[in-house]
Parts: C-alpha cells; structure tokens; sequence
C-alpha cells in the first residue's frame, strides 16, 4: 500500500493525523524499534520511553535514528502528558500507572498490529495459543515458501510486524501473543486459530477466562476460523456464522485429522489422505496436532496440498522445541526449553509413549502446578528439580514420583545422567519462564545443550 492511503486508514480507525499526532511509544525493544522505524517512515511525531535506565537495544537505536527524543529510567510524565497515541510494546503492562492516567486525559492505544494492519491489502494468517504457535508459524512459512509465495513470517516469532513490511510479501504469517492482541482493535485476518488454551501469564491476566478471551481477539473479523476440536475453550469460540475448519488428533469427525490404515497412521483433510504421520520428522504426538493446524491454515488461503506435505516432510523443528541433543549410552537427551508454561511441558511429556525422566523449574509466573501431577505420575520415572519455584513444583507432585533437588543446570544434567537407564530419555521441559536464573529460555537451552555434551567428554 502506498502511504497516502495507510495515513488515510490510520486517521480513519485512530484519528491518526500525521500533521498533527504526537505518538509515544512505550518501551524500547525490538517492538519499539519497529514501531519507531514505521512513524519516521511516514512522517509521523513520535518519542519513546522505557521505564529502564539502560535499555539493551539503546545504543544501537540510538545510532539508528539520532534525532529521536528517547526517556530512560522510568515513564517520564511530562512525554505522556503530551501523547495523544501510545504504541504500547508486548512486554509492558497496560495497567502501567503513566499509562492509565494518559488513557484517562484521552491518549488512544495503537497497537503495532493494528499499525500492520492499517499498511497491507494482501492475506495475512494469525497464530496463537498458549503452546506451539511458533512451531505452527515457522511450518506454515515453509510451506508457502514450498508452494511459490514470497512470504513474511514474524510478529512475536523472530521479525516484527512492522519490519515485514519492508519484504513486499503476498502473505504474511504472524505468531500472536495475549499480549499483543489485548491492545490490537482493526486487525482482520484471512485465516487465524488458536490453537489450545491452558495456564500461562497469569501475572499479567486476572484469570484464566480474561487470558482465553484475549486470546480469542484473533478471530475478531470475518476471515476463515481454524478450530481445535481437541480443546474445549478452543472449540467454544466457533462462530456459527464464519467459515470454519476444524483439526483434531482424536476425532475423525474433523476436517483434518488422524486415520489408521494398514496399521499406519496418516495425516487426512476429509477423505483425501495427505501423508503418513511417519514422514513428519518431529517428535511427540503434538506435533501432529501442529501439522495438522498448519494445513488447514494453507488450505484455508489456498495453499497447495502436495507442496505443503513436502514442507512438512522437511521440517526439522524449532530450536529449544523437542530438539534431540544427543544419545548417550543409549539416553536419549531432548532440549524442550521453549516449555515455559504447564501445557507445554504436558504436551511434550504426553508425546511419549514410555517413561521420562523429566528437568523442570523456574518461574512459574503464577500458575497453578497442581496441574502437573497427573501427567508426571503417569509419564515421569523421576523428576529433577531447579529454580524459583522448585519447592512448588514438588508440593504439588506429592510425593507421586521420586523428585531431586539441583541449584543449576548442569548439576540438574548431572543427576538425571546418573537416573537414566539406556533405552530412556532425558526431557528438559521446565514448565516455567527462565528469568530467574537465565537470560531467557534460548540461554537455559544452550546452558543445557552444553551441560549434556560434557557427559561425552
């Protein structure tokens, strides 16, 4: 689009006048940046503030763009006082008190979704969930990529929204966060889905029932629903007046699905039978679930069938997602640190088919570890222990399974090393965020990865 109508659209769906506007964009992460790179690129009055007194991507955005009015070190009231928009980053509250009183004097919130959709006229397909959108994000950009699209794929997954711009795409493929659909009001996607709801964030949303609502913002318009049958919150968000696909690892009543012939199982849209479930090369049961999800999301904006089994078929994974590290004397290692939340490290535990020994802990950010003990009675011989919030994870379990204490990674590596038997498999699945001993859960991944190839030497 050009930008004479993207400034007609925004003044239309926010009064976004670039003559006039004086935008404030709160917080100074790659999101910030994006958005800050996207107002000077249209002329648009803007300054940015960060409640840190030392951003990490300061220097570099000070570099960047070297007139731009930047407060550190806390929400400076006098920049709020002037805003009459806010572009407010994921990673920031909106019940920020600089925020509410800004709200309150008239200042309106603008997301760097809705900014996105304001500056396409091509599809655009939106993921979310509580696990594996950006596994579901990254399969279905390699299949468009597989079927001859110039494709942008981002949004809370790698690139910005906004930097995707810039690529000139006909498709775009956005992982979405609660975070970033709470404040996001225009958005319009040709296909979206949620993919499960279970606990996660609940520091920042009151409860399970406000977190599934944000999360169900994604459907907000008139584009093709993607339903998981499987999941109950999920599958009360159909709309009898949209188009619907449903996917489902447990119904064949769905319009993608599982089906068992010839004692093999393969993946199915309706009566066609796309490929053998064999042929995915990812492990765990969930991720048939996110294949099947992926395919009926390229269906939905006539993607190739046969095009996209190739991608699937090709299709290694995300790293710190199920990744094989190594085998060891006959013990499978297996970095799923990208488990931050309880139905992560569930699906990746219900994946198995025998017994685990499990490594998990963290910060539970708030949720309920009760909900673990089911699947760890069930699917873990022990569990090894770390982190914030270890002493709740173990007052959950209760006993069920024997529990060990490490104050690190590498002792926890150490203690599962001595607990495996060969033919056994060692999951890193935390069931928790990273930041209380980590830089993030890329960090705790490496830190693991490295712990387990020290066991070879």
């Amino acid at each position: 689009m050009d930008k004479t109508a993207i400034t007609e659209l925004l003044k239309k769906n926010f009064a976004l006048d670039p003559h006039c506007a004086k935008v404030l964009v709160v917080g100074l992460g790659v999101t910030g940046i994006s958005a800050a790179r996207y107002l000077q690129n249209l002329g648009i009055k803007f300054a940015i503030v960060d409640s840190r007194a030392k951003p990490p991507l300061l220097e570099e955005f000070s570099q960047q763009m070297p007139d731009a009015a930047v407060f550190t070190g806390g929400f400076d009231e006098a920049a709020f006082k002037v805003a009459t928009h806010l572009v407010v980053s994921p990673g920031v509250s909106l019940n920020e008190n600089a925020i509410v009183k800004a709200i309150a004097n008239g200042a309106r919130v603008v997301s760097d979704i809705d900014l996105f959709a304001c500056s396409v006229d091509v599809p655009v397909v939106a993921i979310t969930g509580s696990n594996g959108k950006s596994t579901v994000t990254t399969m279905l950009g390699e299949m468009a990529k597989e079927a001859g699209k110039r494709v942008g794929v981002g949004g809370n997954l790698g690139t910005p929204a906004l930097d995707l711009l810039e690529q000139g795409s006909e498709l775009y493929v956005l992982e979405l966060s609660s975070f970033q659909l709470e404040r996001t009001t225009v958005f319009n996607a040709a296909a979206a889905t949620v993919l499960n709801v279970s606990a996660d964030h609940l520091d920042r949303h009151a409860d399970m029932a406000g977190y599934a609502v944000e999360k169900r913002r994604v459907f907000d318009g008139n584009g093709i629903m993607v339903i998981n049958v499987d999941d109950p919150v999920v599958n009360a968000m159909k709309d009898a007046n949209r188009e619907v696909l449903t996917f489902s690892i447990n119904s064949m009543k769905a319009n993608f699905y599982l089906a068992a012939k010839d004692g093999k199982e393969y993946l199915m849209h309706n009566d066609t039978t796309l490929m053998p479930l064999a042929e995915l090369p990812l492990e765990g049961r969930h991720n048939a679930a996110n294949a099947l999800a992926a395919l009926a999301l390229g269906v939905a904006v006539g993607l190739d069938e046969q095009a996209m089994c190739r991608a699937l078929q090709k299709f290694k994974g995300l790293a710190h997602r199920m990744q094989r590290v190594a085998e060891i004397r006959g013990v499978t290692w297996v970095n799923d640190s990208k488990a931050t939340n309880i139905g992560a490290c569930v699906a990746a535990l219900q994946g198995y088919d025998r017994k685990v020994i499990l490594i998990a802990g963290g910060d539970a950010k708030g949720a309920d570890m009760n909900e673990l003990m089911p699947v760890i009675k069930e699917k873990a011989k022990s569990v090894v222990l770390m982190g914030k919030d270890a002493g709740l994870i173990e007052q959950a379990l209760n006993g069920c399974v024997p529990v060990y204490s490490a104050e690190n990674i590498f002792q926890a590596v150490q203690i599962a090393a001595n607990l495996a038997d060969a033919g056994e498999s060692v999951l890193l699945s935390p069931a928790c965020a990273s930041l209380d001993q980590f830089k993030n859960y890329q960090d705790r991944g490496e830190k693991f990865t490295k712990a387990v190839l020290e066991l070879v030497a």
